[in-house]
C-alpha cells in the first residue's frame, strides 16, 4: 500500500492531503470562489496557483495529493510540478476516473462533467492518466460510486482493475450522495478471485454530513485506507459561512472555522487522510492548523448537533451554483 509511506512522516500534517478540485478548472461549486480566484482564471494562472499550493503543502508536511480526470487540468498541473521536482519521491498520488470534464475551460458551461462508469471509459481515461502521471500514479479510484453504479457489478471491469492492481497500482473508489454508506458496504463485498478489489475509499464526511461514518469505520476495520473529502462542506463550514456553533468554537480555540471543521474529522480513528481543498495559500495554512486544534467534550457535543439529514444535505449541495 503506498499509504504506508505516510507512516514514516512525523509532521502533524502527515494525515492531511491536498485535493486539486478547486484549482484545476475555472468553475467549481465552493462558496466564496469569486474572491478566492478573482477574474484571471486562465490556464497559466491556475497552473501557477496550483504549483504554489503544492510547494507550500509539501513544505508543511503534506504528502498525499488528489486529482481526477474531471478536475479540468489537475492531472496535468500536478504532472508538471512533479517533473520540475524530481527529488520529490516521498508523496502519494491519487487520481480518479469515471467523470469526463466537458466545460471547455469555462466557468459558465451548461454541463461541467459527465459521469460514466463503463469499461470503455475506464480504458480511455486510464490511458489519459498514464500519459500524464505515468509511474507516479499510486492510487486510481472510481469516481463517485453510488449504490446503483454499474461499477459495483461489472465483472469485466473488476477483472481489468485487478490486472492493474497486479502491476502495483492501488485500486480504490470514492462515494457521493445520501446513500454513501450503502455504496461503501456494497464495494467492500466486491472480490476478484476471492480477494477484495478495493484498498481505499474516499467519502464525504463533515460535521453536517456524518452518515457515512459507521461504514467508513467498517472499511477501516477491513483494511482499507479511508480518505475524507469535503470536510468543509464546499465552504459551508468556513468563515464567513460557518454555522454559529463552528464560529464559536473557532473563537474559543483561537483557530479558524475551517481548522475546527477539519479537526473534527481528524479525530475519527478511521480517518487515514483528510483532504484540504484550499484555493489560496492563506486557506491552506489555516486548514493545516487542524492538526493542532484541541477540542474538548463540550465543544464536540455542540458541533455534533449540527448534523443534517443526509438527503437534505445532498439536496443543498446539489443546489450550489458553479462559480
Amino acid at each position: 500500500m503506498p499509504f504506508s509511506r505516510l507512516a514514516t512522516v512525523t509532521t502533524p500534517t502527515a494525515h492531511l492531503g491536498l485535493g486539486l478540485a478547486a484549482v484545476g478548472r475555472p468553475g467549481y461549486i465552493n462558496l466564496g470562489r469569486e474572491a478566492d480566484l478573482g477574474e484571471d482564471r486562465s490556464v497559466g494562472a491556475l497552473r501557477s496557483r496550483t504549483h504554489e499550493l503544492l510547494d507550500a503543502a509539501y513544505a508543511q508536511g503534506v504528502r498525499y495529493f488528489d486529482v481526477a480526470r474531471s478536475y479540468g487540468r489537475s492531472e496535468e498541473f500536478l504532472a508538471d510540478w512533479l517533473t520540475a521536482r524530481p527529488d520529490v519521491q516521498d508523496i502519494v498520488v491519487g487520481s480518479k476516473w469515471g467523470y469526463t470534464y466537458t466545460a471547455g475551460w469555462s466557468a459558465d458551461a451548461e454541463t461541467h462533467e459527465v459521469k460514466d462508469h463503463s469499461l470503455q471509459t475506464y480504458d480511455r481515461q486510464r490511458a489519459e492518466t498514464a500519459a500524464l502521471l505515468g509511474g507516479r500514479l499510486d492510487l486510481y479510484q472510481i469516481h463517485s460510486v453510488t449504490p446503483d453504479s454499474p461499477a459495483l457489478t461489472d465483472k469485466e471491469l473488476h477483472a481489468r482493475l485487478a490486472e492493474a492492481a497486479a502491476t502495483g497500482l492501488t485500486i480504490g473508489f470514492s462515494t457521493s450522495g445520501p446513500a454513501q454508506a450503502d455504496a461503501i458496504r456494497a464495494a467492500l463485498a466486491v472480490t476478484v478471485d476471492g480477494e477484495p478489489l478495493f484498498r481505499t475509499v474516499q467519502s464525504t464526511y463533515n460535521v453536517l454530513e456524518t452518515s457515512a461514518g459507521p461504514a467508513l469505520a467498517e472499511a477501516h476495520d477491513a483494511g482499507l485506507t479511508v480518505i475524507v473529502k469535503e470536510g468543509m462542506a464546499n465552504g459551508r463550514l468556513a468563515a464567513p459561512h460557518a454555522p454559529d456553533a463552528v464560529q464559536a468554537v473557532a473563537e474559543e480555540t483561537g483557530m479558524g472555522a475551517d481548522a475546527v471543521a477539519l479537526a473534527v474529522v481528524l479525530r475519527e480513528p478511521w480517518a487515514g487522510v483528510v483532504l484540504s481543498g484550499a484555493a489560496t495559500l492563506g486557506q491552506l495554512a489555516s486548514n493545516l492548523h487542524a492538526a493542532v486544534v484541541d477540542l474538548d467534550a463540550d465543544q464536540l457535543t455542540r458541533l455534533a448537533a449540527l448534523a443534517e439529514e443526509p438527503r437534505a444535505y445532498w439536496e443543498r449541495r446539489g443546489s450550489l451554483p458553479w462559480h
